[in-house]
C-alpha cells in the first residue's frame, strides 16, 4: 500500500508534495478563461461572471450577465443578473465572513450574500474617485485601490467601510504590479501598499511614502506570503525571488526559463512557490544546491487558490489540492521507510493477514510505540480518503493497545474530527477542509458558514455532534424559515416553527419573535412570544411590538419589579399622559408601584396622575397638599389634555378637561380666598360642555377653547340662531353686545335680509350704528343707506355719510348739528372734492351768518 500512497508524490528538494483530486466538478459550460473568478479561502464558494472586457461566443449561454455562486464541488448555490450599473467589473473577492465584495471602475462596491441577495451598496466617494478605478487589490475584509489618477486608497474594514487616502504616489504611470502587507504585518498596524515603479519598490502608507528594492528591480510580479515576513517577486529577466518583506536581502532565488511573467504567482504554504503560465504550473522551492522544479502540464485553464497549508487548484472540470505532504505520512509510506509508524503501519497489515510477523514489528519499535501512534493518528487527520484514514486510525489503535503511554482520548478526538470534516467534504456541502484549516477556522466559523448556505441539517447534527450549543442553529434556521415562507399563514407557520423550537431548551423564543416582528409579521411575533418563559427577555419585545399592556401584565405576573417600572416609564415616554394613567389606574400593583416611586423621586409627576384620576384624598391625606394647589393642579391637567393630538377630531375627548375644571370647582369653593377662581372655573366648565354638545350637533370640531364671544359669532355664521341665543343667555351677555355680535356676524355671511329683519325686531339699545358700521366695513354702501338716516345723532349721520363718500347728505346732515367747527373738520376730510368743499361752504357761512344776525 505503501507504493500506492507514495506513487504520485513529487519530490522538490527534500520535501514530498502531493496533488489530491478533491472533486470532478459538476457545473456545466464554465470556462474559467471567458470569466471573472472569486474563490473563497478554507474551502469557501465560488462566485464566477462573464468578464466584460473579453471577447467571447455566448454559445447557449444567455446573453445576459449573471453572478453565479457555486460550492467548491461546482453545484450551484445561487445565481442574479448582474445588471452592471456602475460601468466594468475592475474586481470581486470574498471576505473573511463570506461576503462577496464587487467593486466597479465608478467606485461603487456591491457587496452580495452566498445566495447572490445583494447586501447593501457602499459608495467609496465622487470627492474620492473623480477618476475611475483601474486596479484593486483584496485581503480579509479590506481592499486597496488605485484610479487613473494614480491615487491609492484603502477600505481596511468593509464591516466599517470607511475609505482612507493614502499618502500621493507623484506617480505619472500605473505601477508595473501591486501587493499589500495587511495591518496584522506591519509596525504601524496600517495596510501598506508595494508599487513596483521602474527599477524599485514604493511603500505607500496612510502617512508617507519610501523607496525600497532599487537594487533588484524592476518587478513584474508580486505576492506576500501567508506570514507577512516574506514577498516572492518576479524581475524583469526572469528571476523568481524570495525577499524579506524590507526587501533588505534575497532569501532564495530561481532563474526561469522563460522572462515572461507568469499568469499567476501564489505560495503554496510556506514552502514553495507557484508561478503559473497558461499549460504549465511551476513549483519553486528553497534548495542547497542545484534545483530542479516541480512541473504540473494542463490542458485548460486554472485558478490558484492560496491556503495556510497548501493550494486549490480550479479547473474548468476538477478542484485539486496541492500541498507539502505532511511529515507523519512520510514517515509511513515513503518507500523503503523503517521509521517506527511504518513498522507499525505494517504490523497491522501482518496482523490482518494472521502473520507472526505482526508481533515481531511491534518488537523492534516498543521504546518508539508512543510516537508511532501519534504518527499514524496525525497521517490520518491529514488523510483526505475515507479508507486509508479508517486503516491508520486502526493501525494507530493496534499499536495503543500495546501502549499504556499514550493518551487514549487523542485518536477519539482525531476520528470526532474527521467525521466532521468528511461530512462538509461531500460534494453536497462542498467544503474541502483540511484538519490544519479546520482548526484555524474553527468549529463554531465552519457551522456559521454552513448557516450561511443554509445548510441547518448539517449544522445541527455537526453541533449535536461535536457537543455545542444548537440554539444558534435553530434560531437560523427559525429566523430563515420566517423569511422565506412568506405565503404560510401566520398559525400554520407558528405551529411548524414551535415543533423545531421545543427541541433545543431555553432557547430564546423573545429573538424568534423579533425577527417576525422586523419582517412585518406582528401577529406570528405576538403569538411566538407568548411561549418565552423568560419574562426579562419576553417584556421588552411585547413593548417593542406595540403591546404594552400585554407587557405590564406579564411584567407584574413575574413579580420583578424592575421590569414594571421598565414598562411604566416605556408607556409614559410613548404616549400621552392620559393614555398612561388609564392603562396603569386599572391595575394596583403598577399603580401602587408608581406612587412609590413618584412619591419618592418625582412629586409633581404624582400629583399630574393623582389629578386625572381624582384621588384626591390620595393627595390630601399621604402627600399634604393644600386643596388650591390641588385644584390649580387639575386646571394645568386639563389644559395639557389639549395637546393631544386627536383632541381636535372629535369633542368626546374633551370630557375628561370637563371633569378636571369641575373638581377644581368644587375644590376652589371650599376655600374661602378663591371665590373667582371658583367661578372661573365653573364658568369654563359649563361653556366646554355647551361647545362640546356644539360640536357633536354640527359635526364641525370648532368650538371647544374659543371664548364666549367667538363662539355666539360662530353659531350666527353657521345660522345656528338659537344656540347663539342659547349661550347669550346662559352667559348673560348684554343686549348692546349681543347686537354689535349679531349685526356684525350678519354682515360677514352677507344675510342683507336677515340683517334687515333683525334690525326691526325691536329698537335697538344702542341705535343703528352697529348696522351702519358692519355695512361700511362689508364694503356695502347701498346697505349701509337703508340704516344712516336712522342714526339720532346728526354728527355721526353726516360722518358714516362721509365714509361712503355721499358728501352731499354729509354736508346736509352736519349742518343739522350746527356745529360751524364740526363743518370744518369734515370738509377738511372730503377737500378732494371740490362740488362737496363748495356745499361746506355755503353751510357754514349759513350757520356764521345766523350767529351774527
Amino acid at each position: 500500500m505503501a507504493a500506492v500512497v507514495a506513487a504520485e508524490w513529487q519530490l522538490l528538494f527534500n520535501r514530498y508534495y502531493r496533488k489530491l483530486e478533491l472533486y470532478q466538478l459538476q457545473w456545466k459550460n464554465v470556462d474559467l478563461s471567458r470569466n471573472k473568478v472569486a474563490c473563497a479561502p478554507y474551502g469557501g464558494p465560488v462566485a464566477v461572471i462573464r468578464d466584460d472586457g473579453k471577447i467571447v461566443q455566448l454559445y447557449a449561454e444567455s446573453a445576459l450577465r449573471k453572478l453565479r455562486i457555486f460550492n467548491s464541488a461546482g453545484v450551484q448555490i445561487s445565481e442574479t443578473v448582474w445588471k452592471n450599473p456602475g460601468g466594468r467589473l475592475i474586481g470581486m473577492a470574498w471576505s473573511d465572513d463570506l461576503t462577496l465584495i464587487c467593486i466597479t471602475q465608478d467606485g461603487t462596491v456591491y457587496c452580495y450574500s452566498v445566495h447572490a441577495e445583494l447586501i447593501k451598496t457602499l459608495t467609496i466617494g465622487e470627492d474620492r474617485f473623480k477618476h475611475n478605478i483601474v486596479e484593486c487589490l483584496f485581503w480579509g475584509n479590506g481592499v486597496v485601490c488605485i484610479n487613473e489618477a494614480f491615487q491609492v486608497f484603502c477600505i481596511p474594514d468593509f464591516r466599517n467601510p470607511n475609505p482612507v487616502k493614502l499618502a500621493d504616489t507623484g506617480l505619472e504611470e500605473m505601477p508595473l504590479c501591486m501587493a499589500v502587507i495587511e495591518p496584522q504585518y506591519t509596525m504601524s498596524g496600517n495596510v501598506e501598499v508595494l508599487l513596483a515603479v521602474e527599477d524599485h519598490v514604493m511603500v505607500v502608507e496612510e502617512d508617507g511614502v519610501q523607496q525600497i528594492g532599487a537594487e533588484f528591480g524592476p518587478y513584474q510580479k508580486m505576492v506576500v506570503s501567508g506570514n507577512g515576513k516574506y514577498i516572492a517577486t518576479f524581475t524583469h529577466d526572469g528571476t523568481l525571488l524570495v525577499l524579506p518583506s524590507d526587501f533588505s536581502d534575497v532569501a532564495f532565488q530561481y532563474k526561469c526559463e522563460s522572462p515572461l511573467p507568469p499568469d499567476q504567482l501564489a505560495w503554496c504554504g510556506m514552502d514553495s512557490i507557484l508561478l503559473c503560465w497558461d499549460d504549465i504550473l511551476l513549483m519553486v522551492g528553497p534548495s542547497d544546491g542545484e534545483l530542479e522544479p516541480v512541473r504540473y502540464f494542463y490542458d485548460e485553464p486554472i485558478v490558484l487558490i492560496p491556503e495556510c497549508d497548501g493550494v486549490r487548484i480550479l479547473s474548468n472540470s476538477s478542484m485539486e489540492f496541492l500541498q507539502r505532504v505532511p511529515d507523519s505520512t512520510v514517515s509511513i509510506f515513503q518507500i523503503g521507510s523503517t521509521m517506527p509508524a511504518a513498522l507499525l503501519f505494517d504490523a497491522l497489515d501482518h496482523f490482518d493477514r494472521r502473520s507472526a510477523k505482526a508481533d515481531e514489528n511491534l518488537r523492534l519499535i516498543r521504546s518508539s510505540l508512543p510516537e508511532a501512534v501519534e504518527a499514524c493518528v496525525d497521517a490520518a487527520g491529514h488523510e483526505f480518503d475515507i479508507s486509508l484514514q479508517r486503516t491508520l486510525l486502526r493501525a494507530a489503535s493496534y499499536g495503543q493497545a500495546f501502549c499504556s503511554q499514550f493518551q487514549r482520548n487523542h485518536i477519539r478526538d482525531t476520528c470526532r474530527i474527521l467525521r466532521v470534516l468528511n461530512a462538509v467534504r461531500h460534494a453536497d456541502v462542498g467544503i474541502p477542509l483540511s484538519i490544519q484549516q479546520y482548526k484555524l477556522l474553527t468549529p463554531s466559523v465552519l457551522i456559521g458558514r454552513l448557516l450561511n448556505a443554509h445548510l441547518h441539517i448539517q449544522a445541527l447534527e455537526i453541533s449535536r455532534y461535536l457537543e455545542m450549543n444548537q440554539e444558534v442553529v435553530i434560531m437560523h434556521w427559525a429566523c430563515s424559515k420566517i423569511t422565506v415562507a412568506s405565503a404560510i399563514p401566520d398559525a400554520d407557520l407558528l405551529e411548524l416553527l414551535l415543533d423545531k423550537l421545543k427541541l433545543c431548551k431555553g432557547i430564546s423564543y423573545a429573538a424568534v419573535a423579533a425577527h417576525a416582528d422586523k419582517s412585518g409579521r406582528r401577529k406570528l411575533a405576538a403569538m411566538l412570544v407568548e411561549h418565552e418563559p423568560r419574562s426579562s427577555k419576553q417584556v421588552p419585545l411585547l413593548l417593542s411590538i406595540g403591546e404594552e399592556v400585554t407587557a405590564l401584565m406579564k411584567a407584574a405576573e413575574s413579580g420583578d419589579t424592575d421590569l414594571v417600572y421598565l414598562v411604566l416609564f416605556h408607556v409614559r415616554q410613548k404616549g400621552p399622559p392620559m393614555d398612561f394613567h388609564r392603562i396603569i389606574q386599572a391595575r394596583s400593583l403598577s399603580r401602587d408601584l408608581f406612587i412609590t416611586y413618584a412619591r419618592s423621586y418625582n412629586r409633581e409627576f404624582l400629583q399630574k396622575f393623582l389629578a386625572s384620576t381624582g384621588d384626591v384624598q390620595e393627595l390630601f391625606i399621604k402627600d399634604s397638599i393644600p386643596k388650591q394647589d390641588v385644584a390649580f393642579l387639575f386646571l394645568k391637567e386639563s389644559w395639557e389634555n389639549t395637546k393631544n393630538p386627536m383632541a381636535s377630531k372629535g369633542s368626546p375627548l374633551h370630557r375628561p378637561r370637563i371633569k378636571l375644571i369641575e373638581e377644581a370647582q368644587k375644590l376652589f369653593s371650599e376655600t374661602k380666598e378663591h371665590v373667582f377662581e371658583s367661578k372661573a372655573a365653573e364658568e369654563q366648565a359649563k361653556l366646554l360642555r355647551i361647545q362640546q354638545d356644539l360640536e357633536a350637533t354640527m359635526k364641525q370640531p370648532i368650538f371647544v377653547d374659543s371664548s364666549v364671544i367667538d363662539t355666539i359669532r360662530t353659531c350666527i355664521v353657521l345660522g345656528n340662531h338659537r344656540a347663539a341665543l342659547k349661550v347669550k343667555t346662559e352667559f348673560k351677555v348684554s343686549e348692546k353686545q349681543w347686537y354689535w355680535l349679531k349685526a356684525f356676524a350678519l354682515a360677514t355671511i352677507r344675510d342683507w335680509d336677515a340683517l334687515e329683519k333683525f334690525s326691526k325686531e325691536k329698537r335697538p339699545p344702542i341705535g343703528y350704528r352697529p348696522f351702519v358700521e358692519a355695512c361700511i366695513d362689508a364694503d356695502e354702501k347701498a346697505e349701509a343707506v337703508k340704516y344712516i338716516p336712522k342714526l339720532s345723532d346728526p354728527e355721526e349721520r353726516a360722518k358714516a355719510y362721509a365714509r361712503i363718500g355721499m358728501a352731499k347728505e354729509a354736508a346736509d346732515a352736519a349742518s343739522q348739528s350746527k356745529d360751524n367747527e364740526f363743518l370744518g373738520r369734515l370738509r377738511s376730510s372730503i377737500s378732494q372734492n371740490a362740488a362737496a368743499s363748495s356745499i361746506f361752504d355755503t353751510f357754514r357761512d349759513r350757520l356764521s351768518f345766523q350767529g351774527i344776525s
